[in-house]
C-alpha cells in the first residue's frame, strides 16, 4: 500500500497552484472538487437525490446541477446545507477511495488528495500526512477580494465560514509558505516532493 499526502489550505491561499506544481512532478493528484462534480453528473444516483429534495428548478435546461443556485441556498441555510453535504460527501469520499485504489494497482506509491475543507468534514483519517498552503490572513483577504470581485465584508464572511488558516498551519506536518515569489513557493514543494520520493 502506498503513502496517502493530503493537501489543504483556506480559500485563495493558493492550494491550486501547488496543486499543479505536484500533478507537473508526475504525482496523481485526486481531486475533492473534481470527484464533488463528478457524483452529481447528470445520471446518478446523487443527482437524483438532490433533486429529490431541493426540487427539479435546481437544474440548468441541460440537466446539470445549477451551482451559483444551490450555493446560494446552502450559504444561508444550515439544514439544507447539512443536507446536501450528507447527499455528497460519502459519495466524494467513495469516489476518492475508489481513485486511489486504482492509482496504487497501477503501481503508484505516493498519492495527494486534495481537500479543501480536510479538516472541518474531519477527513484526517484518510491520509498518512498533511500539507497545508498558508499565506498571511491579510494576504489571503487581498488575494480573494481580488480574485472574485468581492467587498471586504464579502470575503471575510466567506474566510470566516472556515476554520482560520494559522489554525489549519498548527495541525499541519508540513506547511508550503506562499506568501512570498512563486519560485519560494516551487523551491518548497520540490524540496518536499524528493523528501517523500526518498522516504517511500
Amino acid at each position: 500500500m502506498g503513502k496517502t499526502i493530503g493537501l489543504t489550505g483556506s480559500v485563495a491561499t493558493g492550494k491550486s497552484t501547488v496543486s499543479k506544481m505536484i500533478q507537473k512532478a508526475g504525482i496523481p493528484v485526486i481531486d475533492a472538487d473534481i470527484a464533488a462534480r463528478k457524483v452529481v453528473e447528470p445520471g446518478t444516483a446523487g443527482l437524483k437525490e438532490i433533486i429529490n429534495y431541493f426540487g427539479a428548478d435546481i437544474l440548468l435546461e441541460d440537466g446539470t446541477l445549477n451551482r451559483p443556485k444551490l450555493a446560494n441556498i446552502i450559504f444561508k441555510n444550515k439544514e439544507k446545507r447539512e443536507k446536501l453535504n450528507a447527499i455528497t460527501h460519502p459519495r466524494v469520499k467513495e469516489y476518492m477511495l475508489a481513485e486511489r485504489k486504482r492509482y496504487f494497482a497501477a503501481g503508484e506509491q505516493v498519492v495527494f488528495f486534495d481537500i479543501p475543507l480536510l479538516f472541518e468534514s474531519h477527513l484526517e483519517s484518510l491520509v498518512d500526512q498533511i500539507v497545508v498552503v498558508w499565506v498571511t490572513p491579510e494576504t489571503e483577504l487581498k488575494r480573494l477580494m481580488r480574485r472574485n470581485h468581492l467587498t471586504e465584508e464579502a470575503a471575510l464572511e466567506r474566510i470566516n465560514s472556515q476554520i482560520g488558516i494559522d489554525e489549519k498551519a498548527k495541525k499541519a506536518d508540513l506547511v508550503i509558505n506562499n506568501d512570498e515569489t512563486l519560485e519560494k513557493t516551487e523551491k518548497q514543494v520540490a524540496d518536499f516532493i524528493d523528501q517523500i520520493i526518498k522516504n517511500k
